[in-house]
């Protein structure tokens, strides 16, 4: 194509958009107007509309507006020109010309039709002859690249890992900002058939650094949003990763596709209301994840649900009657037999108990003109004697001390400070801590395990019910006293087929029109509500999470939709994955697929094979992912004295503060301003400066994990700064003499 071809052709491409942007302004302003008159107009009763549909037409139309919003961003960015002569136009969002039977003018993304633009190549076109990738600055089209599909000497391999395009080489080489960015425009054929997979179970997504696997699993999401709306945007979607810090870092990646139904949170968060203040050594940790601890839980009610030491005596009208051994190992039995959570089988304890006392009162208050042939009689003097332990303070007693209301955090909040029953729960001595209530991110699956062991507190539920009965009697009231009050005015019209207000409506009906609605978005209200159940669920760094953990997620999402992402090469945690099977074969068996990414879109090649060699070290099997591409930049190392090391932390932040992007200092807690390299899974940054390697490395058993995390956040250029000898596994880096500057 000659230059003056090419500039007609950026013309007519660059017209074809800005007609989309038109287009896009006048939907999104159709959308306003709608929202404004809806937000305007009045409610009729007599046509049955409600406030609650009021206020939910008013939520749709807002996200419809923020959906057009996001998509004025990077809105069209591709062309594909099919063999048989069609034009399609690729985008965030699709519109269409409803003057011409809605003729597409532009495809979303995530569209089957579209699907072409990712996954074609030159060895499998998809019976496309071109792919036209844009470059746009704002709304103007800058400049354009074709690729011409179906060429014999094309990419023989199908897998699109050889076609490195301008659009990806710009996206992986531009400076990181604040947060991941979405890939809507770069996804390559690997990622858009794992995006793409039509399994409705566990799809567990493994890939090396930067890889792209989260991102991937966010981009997902949103195409299952578009497929499957109507069955998970209800519910919404739960995304689970490590540390604040990264869900901050990858949280406007679904806003960003128009997408706003999901929850962000770690699985310390799962608990609303609950604060992680405290850190388990790595033996309490692992033992505290596996299912062991279920033993350990039910023993520990179990010993709550005990027998008296001495018959207790409970002091009657005409008699007084015990609570012995025998009767109580009765209740228990039978309570435990029931198969309620322990605080709802306390009423199967409670009617055993007061069965086998009414029947030795009846016998004693009765005896000589009493027997069971009179069975009215018999049974008139139990109900007596019923109602009159469930109002005796001693009765009630008895049985809290027998048969406890227990809630979960103050239960295992007094387990953990209590040697003597830790031991009767034949649980670990390192369990025991002196401050129970501390919590720490392994008592989140106790704590949720708790909640249905032991169930409501019935208590509780009453007065519940209790308050709401009493409200709604209020407001119906009130709603009656309104009516009485239109009813009774003085300006009545004299016909006599005149509608009064009670013809249209009841004190009831109008109370609704009182009750507080719930105006909070799903996402606010599902992140605080325990309860909640999500359609599907996103776990990220999945490697890190305990068989407990899965128990926890598992409740969350009954139908067992998940997209799991991790690495088990970047394993910390001591009760973490060491296979994907024996994590989720006991909830999915034969569920759950498996898929890889190997093509590693964020790390030089340079640094990949400084990293590499970490890897080899420690997890010798695992082949690392290929860098797509290589900086020019070497990783460098520098030896620094005890005096040398702040200054020199201090240049390099001084150095990158200059240039265009993000960096970060990862080392040992003691190093001024450095952060754990744990803390930085799944981020990336420009320049990263790794201190004292080789005490990250003699950090446990996983510090070798640990080291590799850090190395592998760099997206273009890494240094080390050690005060002991290099760690052998780092010969890789170019060592450079801090007084010349040289390399040595």
């Amino acid at each position: 194509m000659s230059t003056r071809e090419y500039e007609d052709e950026l013309r007519s491409e660059q017209s074809y958009v800005a007609g989309l942007y038109s287009r896009l302004d006048a939907e999104r302003a159709r959308v306003k107007g709608q929202y404004s008159a809806t937000l305007r107009s009045d409610i009729d009763a007599e046509n049955g509309s409600s406030l609650v549909e009021r206020d939910a037409g008013v939520r749709a139309l807002a996200r419809e507006i923020t959906r057009l919003d996001v998509a004025d961003h990077g809105l069209c960015f591709g062309r594909l020109d099919s063999l048989s002569g069609e034009t399609s136009y690729i985008g965030r969002i699709g519109l269409f010309d409803e003057s011409n039977e809605y003729e597409p003018l532009l495809l979303d993304w995530r569209a089957p039709a579209a699907r072409p633009f990712y996954v074609a190549t030159a060895a499998h076109p998809e019976n496309m002859r071109r792919r036209r990738q844009f470059h746009s600055r704002g709304r103007e089209v800058i400049e354009f690249t074709d690729e011409i599909l179906g060429r014999p000497d094309g990419d023989e391999q199908g897998d699109g890992v050889d076609r490195v395009d301008a659009a990806l080489l710009a996206a992986v080489n531009a400076p990181r900002g604040g947060g991941m960015r979405d890939i809507v425009a770069t996804i390559q054929a690997e990622q858009d058939r794992i995006i793409r997979l039509d399994h409705s179970g566990v799809l567990v997504i493994e890939g090396g650094p930067g890889t792209g696997k989260t991102v991937v699993a966010l981009h997902r999401v949103a195409y299952l949003l578009y497929m499957q709306r109507e069955r998970v945007e209800h519910h919404g979607v739960l995304v689970i990763g490590p540390n604040p810090a990264f869900l901050h870092h990858i949280d406007r990646v679904l806003p960003s596709l128009g997408e706003s139904n999901v929850v962000f949170m770690t699985t310390g968060d799962l608990l609303p209301g609950l604060q992680v203040t405290a850190e388990d050594a790595p033996d309490v940790a692992r033992f505290k994840g596996s299912l062991q601890i279920l033993g350990v839980l039910a023993a520990a009610i179990a010993d709550r649900q005990r027998l008296p030491d001495d018959p207790l005596s409970i002091d009657l009208a005409d008699v007084t009657v015990r609570i012995d051994a025998e009767t109580a190992q009765w209740g228990i039995e039978e309570a435990r037999a029931s198969g309620l959570p322990h605080n709802e089988a306390r009423a199967v304890f409670r009617d055993i108990v007061t069965y086998v006392l009414t029947e030795r009162a009846i016998g004693r208050i009765g005896r000589g003109w009493l027997t069971r042939t009179d069975r009215d009689a018999w049974e008139r003097v139990r109900a007596d004697l019923v109602e009159e332990l469930a109002e005796n303070e001693r009765f009630t007693a008895a049985l809290d001390d027998l048969w406890p209301i227990l809630a979960p955090e103050p239960f295992l909040a007094q387990l953990y400070t209590s040697p003597e029953r830790l031991r009767a729960a034949g649980a670990d001595a390192a369990l025991w801590r002196a401050d129970g209530g501390a919590w720490t991110v392994s008592d989140i699956p106790l704590l949720d395990e708790l909640f249905d062991l032991l169930g409501v507190d019935p208590t509780v539920e009453l007065a519940a019910e209790r308050q709401r009965k009493t409200e709604t009697e209020a407001e119906a009231a009130y709603a009656a006293g309104v009516l009485d009050l239109m009813v009774g005015r003085e300006d009545h019209m004299d016909d006599d087929d005149h509608l009064f207000a009670t013809d249209l409506l009841h004190a009831e009906d109008l109370a609704e029109r009182f009750v507080e609605r719930d105006t909070r978005e799903l996402a606010e209200r599902a992140a605080a509500d325990r309860g909640w159940t999500y359609r599907h669920v996103v776990v990220d760094e999945a490697q890190e999470l305990s068989q407990m953990d899965w128990r926890v997620l598992m409740r969350r999402c009954p139908s067992r939709s998940f997209t799991v992402v991790g690495d088990l090469a970047q394993r910390r945690s001591a009760a973490g994955a060491t296979s994907w099977d024996e994590m989720l074969a006991p909830y999915v068996p034969g569920r759950w697929v498996y898929r890889s990414l190997s093509v590693n879109y964020r790390t030089p090649a340079e640094i990949m094979a400084v990293a590499a060699a970490v890897l080899a070290e420690f997890a010798p099997g695992v082949t690392p992912p290929e860098s797509v591409r290589a900086s020019g930049v070497q990783p460098w190392s520098r030896r620094v004295t005890d005096g040398e090391l702040d200054p020199a932390i201090e240049e390099f932040v001084r150095d990158e503060d200059a240039r265009e992007g993000t960096s970060i200092v990862i080392g040992p807690p003691d190093v001024p301003g450095a952060v754990a390299a744990s803390e930085t899974k799944g981020l990336e940054f420009d320049a990263v400066l790794v201190v004292d390697p080789d005490r990250i490395l003699a950090d446990g058993p996983r510090g070798a994990a640990e080291l590799y995390v850090a190395l592998t956040r760099a997206t273009q250029r890494l240094g080390v700064l050690h005060r002991d000898p290099l760690p052998q596994v780092l010969t890789r880096l170019s060592e450079v003499d801090e007084h010349a500057g040289a390399e040595t």
